[in-house]
């Protein structure tokens, strides 16, 4: 269960980022690849940039705040995941039509996802 949720929050957090690194300070950003992306440890960061381990500890946490403040107010992670979830409904139901009807919608609904 604890791997699970560590892996939930891997992917919740990569994802915030991919929407939201670009608005962190450039060391977040660093230590949140560092951390999340490339999977090193509290202690292989803090030795590469010399500093404590608790330092560390404490710029991720920030950072991981500041992404989901960005999501809470903005919402662009859960907006891009409903409009994922309504493509996939919409291609499901477009593949219930004949075949000749399908192709111009299922090439528009890739072109949605683009």
């Amino acid at each position: 269960m604890q791997g699970e949720n560590s892996l939930e929050k891997t992917n919740r957090i990569n994802v915030l980022f991919d929407f939201y690194g670009p608005l962190l300070t450039e060391k977040q950003q660093t230590f949140l690849k560092c951390y999340f992306h490339d999977d090193f440890s509290l202690g292989e960061i803090a030795a590469e940039f010399e500093i404590s381990r608790q330092a560390v500890y404490e710029h991720l946490k920030r950072a991981e705040q500041m992404l989901e403040n960005y999501e809470e107010k903005l919402g662009l992670a859960y907006r891009h995941e409903k409009l994922q979830e309504g493509l996939d409904q919409l291609e499901h139901e477009i593949g219930r039509l004949p075949s000749s009807q399908q192709r111009p919608l299922l090439e528009a609904a890739a072109r949605l996802r683009d």
